[in-house]
């Protein structure tokens, strides 16, 4: 059960980076994907706020 809770969280964890990644290349924010990329909590908020439209 544990293993598939971390497959889970790695899963969202990496999914929500790739979904701040795209957003900024297509809004053109590269001081805040530089961010994202620096500092990896700022880029999992960012992307899942942004599935549930926080942002």
């Amino acid at each position: 059960m544990a293993a598939i809770i971390y497959i889970l969280l790695a899963l969202w964890l990496i999914a929500s980076w790739v979904t701040h990644v795209v957003i900024c290349l297509k809004a053109a924010s590269w001081g805040f994907l530089i961010a994202g990329a620096i500092f990896f909590p700022v880029a999992v908020v960012h992307g899942t706020g942004s599935w549930f439209g926080a942002w």
